[in-house]
């Protein structure tokens, strides 16, 4: 029998960008740990595909299309949730964007206002719609997915490794504000995942050699890798643990480049 200390039986979970890739990975597992999972992303079809997918294999599943850029559909997104079992006990804030490689003060404006907009504000909106049926309920776990670029100077990804730190700031001020409420929150920091999000990153070969040889385990990280820390914070396994960015990276932030 799996240990209690990871059972998420009867807890809501919303999962934002949970079609594809790491999202998808938390989800699944998450359902697979018993929860209630609301999966969301910006197309209806991927949301419902993925929803039947977790629902064939015995999971419960929700499928909520939300744009988190826009407060409307943040609404919608909690209030569904709501309506169709309860607030949610566990937050997973996964959507994020990267629309701009390049020289980091040559950002266009446009891209600026649009990666602060979903991968800043988006997660801010979220907690403060959320939190309070958390509370009410005794308490929750937020788990925000940040970014190993929120630790390393970057120059062509520079506005993303900037809102990524900025997560990882995030985590810290929300736990300390609701931690009395039994909310815990912390942020989860991979490095390349083979996901069609870091595509460009690893889909050449010899560019993916070059990325595994600088990591000790000798691999890229796979969602798995990353969905197994979510749910230990979302669960009681990590219970004492709030105001802190996991990094799963397989060892590349401390290699010395001798691997």
């Amino acid at each position: 029998m799996p240990s209690a200390l990871f059972d998420l039986s009867g807890k809501v979970a919303l999962v934002t960008g949970s079609t594809r890739g790491i999202g998808r990975a938390i989800a699944e597992e998450m359902a697979a740990a018993g929860a209630h999972v609301v999966i969301s992303s910006r197309t209806v079809q991927a949301c419902e595909d993925v929803a039947a997918s977790i629902r064939a294999s015995g999971g419960k599943a929700l499928p909520v299309a939300a744009n988190i850029s826009r407060d409307g559909d943040i609404e919608r997104l909690v209030s569904e949730t709501e309506k169709e079992w309860s607030a949610p006990d566990i937050l997973v804030c996964n959507a994020a964007v990267n629309p701009y490689y390049g020289p980091f003060l040559e950002t266009p404006d446009d891209v600026f206002d649009k990666t602060i907009a979903v991968n800043i504000r988006a997660n801010m909106k979220l907690a403060a719609r959320t939190f309070p049926g958390m509370a009410a309920k005794g308490g929750g776990a937020a788990v925000v997915i940040s970014s190993i670029a929120a630790f390393k100077g970057s120059n062509m990804l520079g506005l993303y490794a900037l809102t990524k730190a900025a997560d990882a700031q995030l985590v810290r001020n929300l736990a300390v504000a609701y931690g009395r409420d039994n909310i815990r929150v912390n942020g989860i920091a991979p490095a390349v995942v083979r996901t069609d999000f870091a595509r460009t990153l690893w889909e050449d070969p010899e560019r993916e050699a070059r990325l595994v040889k600088s990591y000790p385990l000798g691999r890229i990280g796979e969602p798995e890798d990353v969905a197994g820390a979510a749910v230990f914070l979302a669960s009681r396994a990590g219970g004492w643990m709030t105001g802190q960015t996991l990094i799963i990276d397989g060892g590349w932030q401390i290699a010395d480049g001798s691997t």
